[in-house]
């Protein structure tokens, strides 16, 4: 028999022998009889629709559901577990921005941080902060006319902005919210950070300022001094410490009133800023008592010059409130190592230096107030 496949129309030629007489009234079971297996010819091959193929293409598209539904689950978990690790690493640089800013680090890199993270939180987009008079940090494109920005001022607790954040986006894109997330996280704390660098430096500033003469005060003069001895020892060098007392103070707080001497301290502490060099410290000590540390010098001559530039810049009246005042002070120095290698010593000797030209200048002024001639007697410290 001639092999054909299954459902394929055939044509056969043969004598049909029914198993009824009557073989009209229906479909009727017979055999065929053929002379050779020729008689039977092919007419069509099956079609490849068949059930086969059906249960085929069933079964192909049961699979394929399961897979695709495996795979929108695995894509969402995979996005999950993406989305979750980034929240994750936003919340520990978070944590880490707000530790720099409890500990008083640098305010431009506690800013660069920030606008660093909203970077990463927005896919690589520049961002960067314009502090209120101050300086732009971060990353800002040199042409922004190719992005979209977005802008969002860093709120104070009063009066104006502290500043603006700003992110440059793709044009292309369309606002979504985390980009107002992100700013907003954002501006949270930067407007922290700013405000506690504020707070930290106006302590500290008046931890180590005098807040009437905005001179250096008694804490921040030992520091400076403890320093100014350490670097010199080990470096061999020397440093000069003037001792600066005002003359009859009190007589001009007496007579003209405290309001007339707190600005008589004010001016003197300018002049005598005047008269010092950059690198060197006018300090209030207390009361009308001031000091100066003056490193970076080669000889006691050099230390002598400020002292009497100190002295002098008295020479002139002060015109204070309307009132004329005659202002004087009476200076000690001391050399270090020469008149002392600690910091008791060399208050001491520089204070006992101040009150021998005190009383000079005392003895002085009482000699030319009856008349004589007066002399003026150093003596050499010991």
């Amino acid at each position: 028999m001639k092999k054909l496949a299954q459902d394929a129309r055939i044509r056969v030629t043969g004598i049909c022998l029914p198993y009824t007489s009557d073989a009209f009234s229906g479909p009727v079971p017979f055999d065929i009889l053929l002379r050779s297996f020729d008689d039977v010819t092919l007419v069509a091959d099956p079609s490849w629709f068949s059930v086969r193929w059906h249960l085929i293409l069933l079964i192909g598209l049961l699979l394929s559901g399961l897979f695709a539904l495996g795979g929108r689950g695995w894509f969402i978990e995979r996005g999950m577990r993406r989305q979750t690790s980034e929240l994750a690493y936003v919340e520990r640089r978070r944590s880490r921005v707000l530790e720099d800013i409890s500990n008083s680090k640098p305010l431009a890199s506690t800013i660069e941080q920030i606008t660093e993270l909203v970077s990463f939180r927005l896919k690589g987009a520049p961002c960067w902060c314009q502090i209120a008079d101050g300086a732009m940090l971060g990353n800002c494109p040199p042409k922004l006319t190719a992005f979209r920005v977005i802008q969002q001022e860093i709120p104070a607790r009063s009066g104006s902005a502290l500043g603006v954040l700003s992110v440059a986006l793709d044009p292309l894109t369309r606002p979504e919210p985390v980009e107002s997330e992100a700013l907003k996280m954002a501006t949270a704390l930067s407007a922290l950070a700013i405000d506690t660098s504020r707070l930290y430096n106006d302590l500290r500033r008046r931890s180590e300022f005098d807040l009437l003469t905005d001179t250096h005060n008694r804490f921040s003069l030992d520091k400076h001094l403890d320093f100014l001895i350490e670097e010199a020892h080990n470096a061999a060098g020397i440093f000069g410490f003037i001792y600066i007392d005002l003359d009859e103070f009190k007589q001009i707080n007496d007579r003209y009133g405290h309001h007339v001497g707190d600005r008589y301290l004010q001016e003197v502490s300018v002049r005598m800023k005047r008269q010092l060099r950059s690198h060197d410290l006018l300090a209030r000590q207390g009361g009308d008592e001031f000091a100066a540390l003056v490193p970076q010098i080669r000889s006691r001559i050099e230390v002598e010059e400020i002292a009497n530039r100190l002295e002098h810049c008295f020479d002139e009246m002060f015109l204070i409130e309307g009132f004329t005042v005659k202002g004087s002070a009476s200076v000690g120095i001391a050399l270090y190592p020469e008149d002392g290698n600690t910091k008791d010593a060399l208050l001491t000797n520089a204070d006992a230096a101040m009150y021998d030209a005190k009383n000079s200048g005392r003895r002085a002024r009482q000699a030319a107030a009856a008349g004589l001639k007066p002399t003026l007697v150093r003596e050499k410290q010991k």
